[in-house]
């Protein structure tokens, strides 16, 4: 079994949100192979791979369960730090094994590395679903900017290239361009703490993803919108954003967020990847290893993603 490290489990170690009920065990990127299946479960078996991501559960009565948006449902059951039915809290994939609902779960295709595409649980379907939402997907040809190049990031670059897209990437960090254009092949980079850069940036972008979670001002960066534009926020700062309303008024520019992705998307998603190739950058760490990583995390010292080999075997599966 493999368990990606990501951000917000960062945030709910350190109680960043206020909301982290502790004993807390972490984990929402977990990939493995079933062991053992309910006598009612009949689309899964013995052996097969699979994954689960954000979702432990949700109401399956509401508009947005019976619409396949699971994620948005009032009554969301989160994989771990969220009090199930039974009043218990739910606990994550840093642990050696996982009970599931088979509703809840994904197939990983079998050209998959499954330590590399634990990520995609999170990471992935978080970026995947607002360019699926906002005609990403059969539309090519659009100028995108992603904000951030870490573990969301780093694989929105890889679904704008793989769907026909012009990529931009904004960073703080100069020292990041030569990663993004060759190593992600990106098409251009923006350094958003440069100001040349960003006159010379504005209205070029149809679409931005703002993948970092770190606090920041969007003023700025709507600029680079075109008239009309959206940017898209999936980051999770730990404080509210500064959303000057010029920049939004004068380009009727659109901000909106996204969360994750329901289950049929994300099987989607899934299936992409299986047919573009598409895993997360990763470094595997053995259980010992975690409080390290999470601290180096903490410090953006990751290319892209950790992702824990629970058995402690970094051979691939």
């Amino acid at each position: 079994m493999y368990c990606g490290i990501c951000h917000t489990d960062l945030h709910h170690v350190r109680n960043d949100w206020g909301i982290t009920m502790y004993p807390v065990v972490p984990g929402h990127e977990i990939t493995g192979v079933i062991t053992k299946v309910g006598s009612n479960v009949k689309n899964f078996k013995l052996g097969d791979r699979v994954g689960v991501g954000c979702l432990a559960a949700s109401c399956l009565e509401c508009e947005f369960c019976k619409s396949s948006q699971e994620n948005y449902c009032d009554q969301i059951q989160l994989t771990y730090n969220g009090i199930f039915w039974d009043g218990s809290i739910t606990y994550g994939g840093y642990s050696e094994m996982l009970v599931a609902d088979h509703r809840y779960v994904v197939r990983i295709p079998e050209t998959l590395p499954m330590d590399a595409a634990a990520p995609l649980l999170c990471a992935g379907i978080t970026v995947f679903s607002p360019m699926k939402d906002n005609g990403l997907l059969k539309s090519p040809g659009k100028r995108i900017g992603i904000v951030g190049l870490g573990g969301l990031g780093h694989v929105a670059v890889k679904f704008g290239k793989a769907f026909g897209h012009h990529v931009t990437v904004i960073s703080t960090s100069p020292s990041k361009e030569r990663e993004a254009r060759e190593r992600l092949d990106a098409d251009d980079f923006i350094v958003s703490t440069n100001s040349k850069q960003m006159q010379a940036g504005k209205r070029t972008l149809d679409l931005i993803l703002d993948t970092v979670s770190a606090n920041h001002s969007l003023g700025p960066i709507l600029e680079l919108l075109k008239v009309n534009g959206t940017l898209v926020a999936v980051g999770a700062p730990d404080r509210p954003f500064e959303l000057p309303s010029f920049p939004l008024i004068f380009g009727k520019r659109t901000v909106k967020g996204s969360m994750t992705g329901g289950m049929r998307e994300t099987q989607e998603m899934m299936d992409v990847c299986g047919k573009y190739n598409i895993t997360c950058d990763i470094e595997v760490v053995e259980p010992h290893k975690i409080n390290e990583a999470l601290d180096r995390l903490a410090r953006n010292d990751v290319r892209y993603r950790f992702v824990i080999d629970i058995a402690g075997n970094s051979s691939r599966i």
